[in-house]
C-alpha cells in the first residue's frame, strides 16, 4: 500500500474557484468597476464643465482649442484616477491582493 502523493500542483486540489475565477462574482465585480467608472466619468464631465465656466468667466470667450485641451487635462487626469483607484479597489476585493502570498 502507498502513501498518497502530495506533489500535485495547487490548482488541482482545490475544487472551488476564487476571485475573478469564480464566474459569477467576476461577474459581480466588473459590473461593480463598471458603476463606479461611469460615476467618474460623469464627475470628470461635470469637473470640466465647471473649470471651462469659470475659465470663460474669468478670460472671456475661450477658443475650441483651450476647451479641448482643458477636457483632456481636467478630464483625463479625474478618469485616470477613478481606473486606477477602481482597478485597486478591483484587485483587493476580489481577493487577488491576498493571492500573491499563497503558495
Amino acid at each position: 500500500m502507498s502513501a498518497p502523493r502530495h506533489d500535485t500542483p495547487f490548482e488541482s486540489r482545490t475544487a472551488v474557484p476564487t476571485g475573478l475565477d469564480d464566474p459569477r462574482y467576476a461577474a459581480f465585480a466588473w459590473a461593480r468597476f463598471r458603476a463606479i467608472m461611469a460615476w467618474m466619468i460623469l464627475a470628470a464631465a461635470v469637473c470640466v464643465a465647471g473649470v471651462i465656466a469659470v475659465m470663460a468667466h474669468v478670460q472671456g470667450p475661450l477658443r475650441l482649442v483651450t476647451m479641448l485641451a482643458i477636457a483632456g487635462g481636467v478630464g483625463g487626469s479625474v478618469v485616470l484616477a477613478g481606473l486606477l483607484m477602481g482597478l485597486a479597489f478591483l484587485s483587493s476585493g476580489s481577493g487577488h491582493d491576498e493571492d500573491v502570498t499563497r503558495p
